[in-house]
Formats: C-alpha cells, structure tokens, sequence
C-alpha cells in the first residue's frame, strides 16, 4: 500500500473489534438516509454473508456503482469512508466503481476527512468516535492520529472537498 500525503490504510488490524462502533449498534436507518442524501443506497448484507464489492474483505464495507453494501457487524467508519469515496465522484463515474475506488492519495485524503464531517451527522456517532475507531482499524498518520490528520494536517483535504463543493469554506458539510 503506497504512503499517502497524511494517511496510509495498512489493513484491519482488528476487524472484528467488539470495541469498533458498528451497524448493528447505530441500526441502518439513519446511514440508509444520510447516504440517500448523496444519491447512494445502503444495501445490507445477511449476517456471515460475503460482503459484495469489500475491497478488504471480512466485515469491511463494499462498493459497486450507486449502492454500498455492509452487514450488521460493518464498522460505522468502515461504511463512511467506502460511501465517501463514491460522494466525491461525480455520479456519472460512480457506475464504473467496483470494489476498489481510487488510487488518488487527494481522494483517500480527502474521503479521510469527509467520513469524519459525516460521523456528526449520525446520531450517537460523531467525528470523535470516527477518529477512534480508524485509529483502532490501523489508519496510520504522519501526525499520529486521525483527529490529529483532521485538525492539523488537512488542509489539502478540506480544499479538495470544498472544489468539489462538499463543504463550505468554514469546513462545513454543505
């Protein structure tokens, strides 16, 4: 796996972590209307189930077109950061996805910052549980952490997302 500008996603270090907030925790509704908000559909997957288009495998999240696929046991953080790589697509490009989104270092970096904004806007979750949890999957940073990446050394990520007008330019969802 290539170093990225501020990130590096070096595998699931504990895929199955009980300590990892996942879908079966927070429910599907709520990912199911926020990913709607972005014209995506949150598919779920039976329990034990391969998980369709999960670039890692496991419990991870998986990607094709439109739709994001996860189970009961998907991390939270996990289903984000697969659905981001999608929202920053345009929606045209977005049918050409299967499993594996990008090779961008400015996408990974960027969906980084987007799955964290995204993390408030689901209730009992929030950006600090996001951070959390990616650290634990084995998320590395040149700063250390994730929330560390997201206050410090992001602004290449919080300008790739405002072009794509993601965010305002006080680093708000819009």
């Amino acid at each position: 796996m290539p170093t990225l500008l501020g990130t590096q996603k070096v595998g699931a270090a504990h895929p199955t972590s009980k300590q990892m907030l996942t879908l079966a925790d927070i429910g599907f509704d709520a990912p199911r209307s926020l990913l709607a908000r972005y014209r995506l559909e949150l598919v779920q997957v039976e329990e034990n189930a391969l998980i369709p288009g999960s670039f890692w495998g496991e419990c991870e999240a998986g990607v094709i077109g439109n739709q994001v696929y996860a189970r009961n046991d998907t991390p939270v953080h996990s289903l984000l950061h697969e659905a981001c790589h999608l929202i920053v697509l345009p929606e045209e490009k977005r049918a050409e996805v299967h499993t594996d989104a990008t090779d961008s270092i400015a996408e990974e970096n960027a969906v980084c910052i987007l799955q964290a904004l995204l993390g408030d806007e689901l209730p009992g979750v929030g950006r600090d549980r996001i951070w959390a949890d990616m650290d634990e999957w084995g998320y590395t940073f040149r700063l250390g952490s994730a929330k560390a990446y997201f206050e410090n050394d992001a602004a290449d990520a919080f300008a790739f997302l405002t072009v794509l007008g993601l965010i305002n330019t006080g680093q708000q969802l819009r």
